[in-house]
């Protein structure tokens, strides 16, 4: 094997391009990624960058990359990813030659056609430089409208509450999260943020944007006009698989992989947002959380160096919002059994979700380590006690399958 490159320069793919150079690989990396600035992270967009209490976090050093013989391609827009001819297309007309290639091309995000969308003061996050527009909208404005309450939009509210404005956030669900978490746990968000000041309408979207030259006002569906200095926007993401699509290799709701990350075509890998990759415990999925992009990085590096290992990382992600540690594990979209231990009340517990009695995922407020406890029981698959699940003074190491 000689070369290696990877289509994507987010965290995914600086990720990997550093653990194979970690990994002992020392043949040819290119990594193209269409932002001109190095990778860097992006989970700060939201919070500490955004409030300005942090630089950027970048994935590795600016100088590594040319200091580990990494050609790295920033600011270049990968058209195809020509899997019959062994090349990826750039933008410019060069084709580069690969012998393994991994698709990182992440998400982005979703783009309905609201009339007004497009006007100055409509912001959405995505990359740094639109972290800058809010935050440089924030220091002039006192009021943000906000559109949609996913984990994005909640973060972003909590950080403009934080810097200070007025908040107002429409979204269509019927709580914060709801998809993700169910209406009792979406509710825990709610409390949170009107605890905080948030103003929040439910069963309600963007109908359009209205302004003199920029944004003014956003008229909802349910004939609501909220006023304000400039408005965000946050429903959603989707794969970014164009130039996968463009070349041949199958997509479907991102780019299917086995279970080690390859896809059906011999030497192309897919990962992080952008991988709807085959779990062992919960089938195919695909995951948009940093950690995620890290751990993929990881194990295709090292699948490209030989390994056959399945991943089947169970998944975890957090979110701070105000002074709430959020955390969450596991993967589910529908349970059937909701587990509490602590109190949401007192925003000290951990929500166990269980479908036909196995542990799928936990979500946790103030109670991080027993999130990180109950990961190896989702790998697992585990049916643990439900009794012994609500119990503060069961350990949940405890509760593991014995082999």
């Amino acid at each position: 094997m000689t070369g290696v490159v990877i289509v994507g320069a987010g965290e995914a793919g600086a990720t990997t391009a550093g653990a194979l150079r970690d990994e002992g690989f020392d043949g040819q990396i290119v990594l193209i990624g269409e932002e001109p600035m190095a990778p860097y992270e992006r989970p700060p967009l939201s919070k500490e960058y955004l409030r300005g209490e942090s630089d950027h976090q970048f994935v590795r050093p600016k100088e590594w990359y040319a200091d580990n013989d990494v050609d790295a391609r920033f600011g270049v827009r990968a058209e195809r990813v020509n899997a019959a001819d062994r090349v990826v297309e750039l933008g410019g007309g060069e084709r580069v030659p690969f012998d393994q290639v991994v698709v990182a091309t992440g998400s982005r995000n979703r783009r309905f056609p609201i009339p007004g969308l497009d006007l100055p003061g409509v912001l959405d996050l995505r990359f740094a430089p639109d972290s800058d527009a809010i935050r440089e909208a924030a220091k002039t404005g006192s009021k943000a409208v906000l559109v949609g309450m996913g984990f994005i939009g909640a973060e972003v509210a909590a950080s403009l509450r934080q810097l200070g404005l007025d908040v107002t956030v429409v979204e269509l669900a019927a709580c914060p999260l709801e998809r993700v978490l169910g209406p009792e746990l979406g509710r825990s968000i709610e409390a949170l943020h009107r605890d905080h000041g948030v103003e929040m309408f439910f069963h309600d979207g963007a109908e359009r944007f209205e302004g003199h030259g920029r944004f003014e006002t956003l008229v909802t569906k349910e004939g609501r006009r909220i006023e304000g200095d400039f408005a965000v926007i946050g429903v959603g993401v989707e794969p970014v698989t164009d130039a996968a699509e463009a070349g041949g290799v199958p997509t479907d709701n991102g780019i299917p992989v086995d279970g080690s990350l390859r896809t059906s075509i011999e030497g192309v890998w897919a990962i992080g947002d952008v991988a709807r990759h085959d779990h062992p415990v919960f089938g195919p999925i695909r995951v948009e959380h940093f950690d995620n992009a890290v751990k993929m990085g990881e194990h295709v590096a090292k699948g490209i160096l030989g390994s056959d290992e399945i991943f089947d990382d169970a998944h975890w992600f957090w979110s701070d919002q105000y002074d709430a540690e959020i955390q969450m594990s596991g993967f589910v979209t529908e349970w059937d059994q909701t587990v509490i231990r602590g109190s949401i009340e007192e925003r000290s517990f951990i929500a166990f979700l269980l479908k036909e009695g196995q542990l799928l995922s936990a979500f946790s407020m103030n109670r991080k380590l027993d999130v990180r406890r109950s990961m190896p029981l989702i790998r697992a698959r585990a049916h643990p006690d439900p009794a012994s699940l609500s119990d503060p003074a069961v350990d949940l190491r405890t509760l593991l399958p014995k082999d």
